[in-house]
């Protein structure tokens, strides 16, 4: 079968949006050039050009450039929520029972969290929440997990808005705190809300990865101070981690079934 030609301007521009996605810092015009191979003038016109379309953005120092939160939003269909709360459905109550708490999976909904699944935990706490509700993202465990795993670029939109809103006195409202606390839930493959949204309410998030890599999206207990006590914080995030791979194997196992 006879090739149809490409576009290498099409080519390049797919090609600079893949290695910012790499990138959680963001590229000048100068490294991309070097990095793509190209000459200074093609990569500033490319860059340009997506920053007009809205998929890249400027640091602060309008120097570097980084995935859009609508570049980053683009590929949030492809592996539709509903297909991942399903699969999520069976770990989840084995995780409930376990820990005897409520767990949620949350998903980025363009800067918000969405709840796309719940397990009311057997205790008398009832957690004020549903399948999509949607909440902060700067003082929830879910919502730390999504921020400090999405591109920089998206990251750096949210954190560029200014104070945050105070919820409890434990609330995180400064930007500058918050990078910091993002930087620590990298580190430890986890966040907390401390009584963050809600006074004596703790919840405890960690990320849920494709069997490829790709976030699906962040995966929680929650419970009061005595539930979720430090001494406890160690097994449950241990378990946490177990029902996220558990997840992650079932959502591949319902798409081999459906291709």
């Amino acid at each position: 079968m006879q090739m149809t030609k490409s576009v290498p301007a099409v080519e390049r521009a797919f090609a600079m949006l893949e290695v910012l996605d790499y990138s959680r810092s963001g590229m000048n015009i100068a490294d991309l050039s070097r990095k793509l191979a190209i000459p200074r003038s093609t990569a500033h016109t490319i860059a340009l050009t997506l920053e007009r379309c809205g998929y890249l953005t400027r640091d602060a120092s309008q120097r570097n450039c980084m995935l859009s939160s609508k570049a980053y939003m683009l590929g949030r269909d492809a592996i539709r929520p509903e297909r991942i709360a399903t699969a999520a459905y069976r770990p989840m109550r084995k995780l409930s029972s376990q820990t005897l708490l409520t767990s949620h999976l949350a998903m980025l909904e363009q800067n918000q969290v969405v709840y796309i699944q719940k397990i009311q935990g057997p205790g008398l706490l009832c957690v004020d929440t549903y399948v999509g509700k949607r909440t902060n993202l700067h003082c929830t465990g879910v919502g730390k997990v999504l921020l400090a795993y999405a591109p920089g670029g998206f990251q750096a939109k949210v954190l560029s808005r200014g104070v945050f809103a105070r919820y409890t006195r434990n609330t995180i409202t400064q930007p500058s705190l918050l990078r910091e606390e993002l930087k620590r839930v990298l580190e430890n493959g986890y966040a907390l809300d401390n009584q963050e949204e809600e006074l004596d309410i703790r919840c405890l998030a960690v990320p849920v990865f494709s069997v490829r890599g790709e976030l699906l999206g962040a995966l929680s207990i929650s419970g009061t101070l005595q539930q979720l006590a430090d001494d406890r914080l160690a097994e449950a995030t241990l378990a946490l981690q177990q029902t996220a791979r558990s997840i992650a194997r079932r959502v591949q196992d319902e798409a081999s079934d459906v291709d």
